[in-house]
């Protein structure tokens, strides 16, 4: 007979784990310095973000509720990408460029599961967007 082993499952939430919302709010802050300036994200988010304070108090709602925090985002998330003009290229600076924060400003366990969170997410919005799916 082969054991049972299941895997540790925290029993707190990953909002918590994070520290709440000024943590994420500051991994927000840094990720989205960096999307400003970078080459391919930057003029994407120039021609569609006038109000970059809304824009993370709104980002920040979205991934309270996404990590178990309270979920105080309003909308269709993945139709606001729809008419973006999104390929491969703007995902996959997108997923670089937050792996490299959740990596840098967040505990390990915690920032892998926010990457991994962030990829299935990325894999749902390429199916919405019409963007194929990552072979791996």
């Amino acid at each position: 007979m082969i054991p049972f082993v299941s895997a540790r499952i925290p029993s707190t939430p990953l909002f918590e784990r994070l520290g709440g919302r000024p943590k994420l709010l500051a991994l927000l802050k840094f990720f989205y310095a960096d999307v400003r300036q970078h080459a391919t994200l930057a003029p994407l988010f120039a021609a569609h973000i006038q109000d970059w304070p809304a824009h993370l108090e709104k980002i920040a709602d979205f991934w309270s509720g996404a990590t178990g925090g309270p979920a105080l985002y309003r909308g269709a998330m993945p139709f606001k990408h729809m008419a973006l003009g999104l390929d491969e290229r703007h995902f996959s600076a997108w997923l670089d460029l937050w792996s490299r924060h959740c990596r840098a400003h967040l505990g390990a366990a915690e920032g892998e599961e926010l990457v991994a969170l962030a990829e299935n997410i990325g894999q749902r919005l390429r199916q919405i967007v019409g963007v194929p799916p990552l072979v791996p």
